[in-house]
């Protein structure tokens, strides 16, 4: 599944260098993946206050290319990839919107799915599978 969301730089995104701060880029793709959840018809207070699954992200990275400014037009493409009954990835690209064909980042994060009350590894729930392996291609 691709999912495309739309971003635009804010001022508290930026570092006093007038860039993107490193870390806000993982917001950016958190909101995007976010997005991407609700488009599936995921509840997302439901989801993320439910008692007996998490999916904490266990890793992430992003690499930069080009630098991002106040006022810049950003289109983040997602693309979640299932691991295992327990495990799902979501790599991000992330390019203006006046050059589309310009990768500006890249990231990816990785997340467990686990029982809160005992930190244990469980399997993904029904809905994020159905989401993994929805075959849409969703703009919002």
């Amino acid at each position: 599944m691709l999912f495309t969301h739309n971003y635009t730089v804010r001022f508290s995104d930026t570092d006093a260098a007038g860039v993107v701060y490193f870390a806000n880029v993982l917001v950016m793709c958190h909101e995007a993946y976010e997005e991407s959840l609700a488009a599936a018809g995921i509840n997302l207070k439901e989801f993320f206050t439910n008692s007996s699954t998490a999916v904490p992200i266990v890793h992430a990275e992003v690499d930069f290319f080009r630098p991002m400014f106040c006022g810049d037009e950003l289109l983040i493409r997602l693309v979640p990839q299932h691991l295992s009954d327990n495990e799902f990835e979501v790599n991000y690209q992330i390019v203006a919107v006046s050059f589309p064909g310009q990768k500006l980042a890249k990231a990816n994060t990785k997340h467990v799915c686990i029982n809160p009350a005992s930190r244990k590894r469980t399997h993904l729930p029904e809905l994020i599978i159905q989401w993994l392996h929805h075959g849409y291609s969703a703009t919002r």
